[in-house]
């Protein structure tokens, strides 16, 4: 019998210490989700293999500098080998998003990922942009990344990363029509939840959403090129320490809720020969816990979608949804 989890965070009102006013905290429940195995938390480490693709999407004067692109090129040459045998020594399943131009120059590397029993999932064909493209292109792109997948591999993918934009309305129908079961694009919670169909029907298949957070990814910490400058406000790299300690207290935070943690690491990144040390104390902290759920995208979402196919009421998806809808009507 299919069951609704129940929610691990409430918000409660109370009064101040000492000024009497009434604010809201959020209060430790018992009633975590119960996640396979007796877990407390679930765990999907997920990583984005763009090559130069992704940069030259984003900042499309960086196209044909060679040198600022060779930053891109190492995880090619050596992060996606150091994240292999990281997650080897630490028996972790993870997932791993590629764009079909990646899976056709870098053929060999992809199979080897593959090979190591990882998820493979698709990023369109080059990175798109997808609020550039209407539903037809971003479509075609989803395919032929797929396509260039299924191609290397003999797998067709399951999990779809839009890299930059939003996907039009009937893109997450056309992917569950697919195959697909599975999307990590969006934000805006920190457990997994359906993406409503446009049918209203909330018994069919539908596409599970595993949600990102900034502060779990290495991209905002660590990506840095000079010229033309990546990211525009050319930050500094900031402090390895500091980082391992903000991913500690936000892996920490998760399992005392019971949430669904997703890391979003780049092997051009996190592969560097200093920062692999920081994904080791990392994967060593979550073992450490000893309550983890690792599992790749697919699994997560096909446990979710048996489990928990209707989001709470209010949810933030099916309320932009709900103005999606109203905007076309009129």
């Amino acid at each position: 019998m299919v069951r609704t989890l129940p929610r691990c965070r409430r918000l409660v009102a109370r009064a101040g210490r000492a000024g009497g006013g009434a604010h809201a905290t959020e209060r430790h429940v018992t009633h975590l989700p119960a996640w396979p195995g007796g877990a407390r938390y679930a765990v999907a480490i997920t990583v984005d293999f763009n090559d130069i693709h992704g940069i030259q999407t984003r900042e499309p004067r960086i196209v044909g500098r060679e040198k600022s692109l060779s930053v891109w090129r190492y995880g090619a040459t050596r992060g996606v080998d150091r994240l292999l045998a990281a997650f080897d020594a630490f028996g972790v399943p993870t997932s791993w998003f590629v764009p079909g131009a990646v899976a056709e120059t870098h053929r060999g590397t992809v199979c080897e990922i593959a090979a190591a029993g990882h998820e493979l999932g698709v990023s369109g064909y080059r990175c798109e942009d997808f609020d550039a493209l209407p539903l037809a292109a971003q479509i075609d792109a989803c395919r032929a990344g797929r396509a260039a997948l299924a191609d290397a591999t003999g797998r067709d993918a399951h999990g779809f990363r839009s890299f930059t934009g939003n996907w039009a309305d009937g893109f997450a129908e056309f992917l569950v029509a697919e195959g697909f079961t599975w999307s990590s694009s969006w934000r805006g919670d920190d457990l997994p939840y359906v993406h409503p169909r446009s049918d209203g029907d909330v018994k069919g298949a539908r596409l599970v959403e595993l949600p990102l957070h900034y502060e779990l990814e290495d991209e905002p910490y660590f990506e840095f090129n000079l010229s033309p400058p990546v990211p525009a406000g050319q930050p500094r790299i900031a402090a390895y320490r500091d980082v391992l300690d903000n991913w500690r207290r936000d892996v920490d935070g998760f399992r005392r809720f019971g949430l669904c943690c997703v890391l979003r690491l780049h092997p051009e990144i996190i592969g560097t020969a200093g920062r692999i040390a920081l994904l080791h104390a990392l994967l060593a902290h979550l073992r450490g816990t000893g309550d983890a759920w690792f599992a790749t995208g697919h699994d997560i979402a096909r446990w979710w979608h048996a489990h928990a196919p209707v989001n709470d009421p209010g949810h933030p998806v099916d309320v932009f949804a709900r103005c999606v809808a109203d905007e076309a009507a009129r």
